[in-house]
């Protein structure tokens, strides 16, 4: 596999270029602690996994301060072995995950509500007419922080169908942020994997989620 430094580098400018202050989190889920640690040594300050299983065996083998990203659905039942492992959770999608978080976690944390922009029905999120009412409902949580909104685009190659959802989360953001809510200042727009990162970023993207374009895949590399 490739050194992650260069890639990092290449991909911090390319965004740079489109709007500077785009953060860059690194899908660890592919790879192991020591392609991990090379991220972290590259520079790398945002890390992130889908599973419980994934992100546990990772912080307790790193000592890092780097940020640790949830980005996966999770399950209720898991809450509790993670909810104080991670710095921020990208599927806040459900009031039965809203209310375990609030059970669980020692501390507020940093929440992007997970919207299904395009209504797909292979894809986890509250419905974008649904998603402004959501946020007005975790005002009672004084564990959660929601500091922005979340989406994945449609599996295309169609950029216009791309595009129109992260256009649709960003409008959504801009909405939710114009609440002037205390418990959800929503001024972050979690949006971009590999194939469609340059797209979100310039329809406003503050985070990408940046997988096997950035850091490879070890299954793949066998």
């Amino acid at each position: 596999m490739k050194p992650i430094k260069p890639v990092y580098e290449e991909i911090t400018q390319e965004l740079n270029n489109v709007r500077p202050g785009i953060q860059v989190i690194a899908v660890t889920k592919q790879v192991g602690v020591e392609r991990t640690t090379e991220a972290i040594e590259a520079g790398i300050r945002h890390l992130g996994e889908n599973r419980p299983e994934g992100l546990l065996n990772k912080r307790q083998a790193i000592a890092s301060e780097a940020s640790w990203h949830f980005i996966g659905n999770l399950q209720t039942r898991k809450v509790k072995e993670v909810i104080d492992q991670i710095d921020y959770l990208h599927s806040l999608d459900r009031m039965s995950l809203a209310k375990e978080i609030q059970k669980r976690a020692t501390h507020p944390l940093k929440c992007f509500v997970q919207v299904n922009v395009s209504k797909e029905q292979s894809k986890s999120g509250v419905l974008a007419e649904e998603a402004v009412a959501f946020v007005k409902s975790l005002e009672a949580f004084d564990k959660i922080q929601v500091v922005g909104l979340m989406t994945m685009a449609p599996n295309t190659t169609d950029e216009t169908i791309i595009r129109n959802v992260f256009k649709g989360l960003k409008s959504l953001q801009l909405e939710v942020a114009a609440e002037g809510m205390s418990h959800a200042p929503c001024t972050e727009c979690s949006m971009g994997m590999s194939n469609d990162y340059k797209i979100a970023a310039e329809e406003g993207a503050t985070f990408v989620r940046i997988g096997t374009a950035l850091v490879g895949s070890e299954s793949e590399a066998m």
